[in-house]
This record gives structure tokens, sequence and C-alpha cells, in this order.
């Protein structure tokens, strides 16, 4: 049995809420259970100081930070020197949402996602990842209508969800106890259609068979389809 009685292949509650906040370009409140992430997104017709000025793409990136009373016990502020956990998953999110989307449909501007974590209790990464896709999706149909892009870039919807090893039991979107206590866990990102983005999966305590982690991926593919539908 899960710590919150959920079934094994069950999700926790999740929501999405639009426009969250008025002054970013767009927002979403992304909540899985109790974890609870702003992420909104900034444009800048401009791109990174490293890409050559004739590259005919645009750019994608994000930047993700816990606030300090998002955990149990104070999580300092991050100020000048970002730790290598948050510098792993500000890549992850920005990898994960430029595989998604045709560069080459927006020229010269850059998107900043912004992930900004208010309550944590377990996959931060993944809630932030979904968020970001649907405040990404915002964005590129208010720069349409601003006429700043002829047409919507995104390929595929994506979405993101947590799978672990509990009790040697495989279990679906974990909170926070159950990733502190489970032996293998697992951040999967995967297009509408399945395809495999992501695929981080780690033995905490001993190894574990090929039937476990086929398993751990037939749950992503429904958690993520359930999560895309809430879109």
């Amino acid at each position: 049995m899960r710590y919150d009685n959920r079934k094994n292949d069950e999700l926790r509650l999740i929501n999405f809420i639009k426009n969250y906040t008025k002054n970013a370009f767009s927002s979403v409140l992304a909540e899985f259970g109790d974890t609870k992430v702003i992420v909104a997104s900034s444009i800048s017709e401009t791109k990174p100081r490293w890409m050559d000025k004739n590259d005919p793409r645009g750019w994608i990136t994000a930047e993700y930070s816990l606030l300090p009373s998002s955990t149990n016990t104070r999580n300092n502020r991050e100020r000048n020197n970002v730790s290598g956990r948050t510098r792993e998953i500000e890549r992850l999110i920005g990898r994960s949402l430029r595989s998604c989307v045709d560069l080459y449909k927006i020229p010269d501007i850059t998107i900043t996602i912004d992930a900004d974590v208010i309550q944590a209790d377990g996959g931060t990464r993944c809630a932030s990842i979904c968020g970001g896709f649907i405040a990404l999706n915002m964005a590129f149909n208010k720069l349409i209508n601003n006429n700043i892009i002829k047409e919507n870039p995104i390929i595929e919807p994506i979405a993101a969800i947590s799978t672990g090893i509990l009790n040697d039991n495989v279990i679906l979107d974990l909170n926070y106890e159950e990733d502190s206590n489970c032996c293998a866990d697992s951040n999967i990102v995967l297009t509408k259609s399945g395809k495999i983005v992501e695929f981080q999966t780690t033995a905490e305590e001993y190894p574990f068979n090929e039937d476990k982690l086929m398993l751990m991926l037939s749950y992503a593919k429904k958690g993520i389809s359930e999560i895309i539908n809430k879109y």
C-alpha cells in the first residue's frame, strides 16, 4: 500500500491554472498533489550571445528555483552560486521544451521559462516541464496574435512524470516520502505519441531487472497521456 493510499499506477491530483500572474508574458501554476510550481515565460527578440548571428534558429532556455519556504526545512536561496542539482534540472527543462519545438520557426527570439517551486512534495522537475510546456504554448499563441511569428512551432506536446520502485512495487508519480524511501526512481519525459525525450533512471539501493524498467515506462505512458489530456 502506498503512503497516500493511491493505486500503484495512479497520479496525484494534477491541476494547471493558466494566467496565474499578470505581468509575465504567460504563466501557469502547476499542481502535482502538494507540489506547486509557478511557471512563467519571458520573451526577448534577441539571440543568446553564444549563437552565431547567422544561425536561423531561435532559442528556449529555462531557470529553476526552490523558494526558501518550499521545503520542510528552509532552503537557502541560490544567489551567486547555483547548485549542481539546480543546473541539471534547468538543463533538463530546457532540453525537454526544445525537443518539441521547431526552433527555425521562431528566428531571433529567445524564450526563457522560469520555474519557481513554492511548495515541494516530490516531482518538482516534472511539474516544471509540464507547466513549462503550457506556458510555452500560450506564449506562442500570443506571439502569433501579435504578428511576431507566423505559426505555432510546437511539433508535438510533451509531458513528464516520475516513477519508482517502492517495496518491490513499481509506482507512478512519487511524492516526497515515497521518493525518499524508494530503491529506484525515474523521471520520464515523453511526447504525446509516446516517443522518448528523456528517461533518467537510477537504482538507489540495488539493481533491478528489465521487467521493472518496462513497467515503469508503461506507467509513465499512462500517466503522461492523462496529464496531456489536462492541457
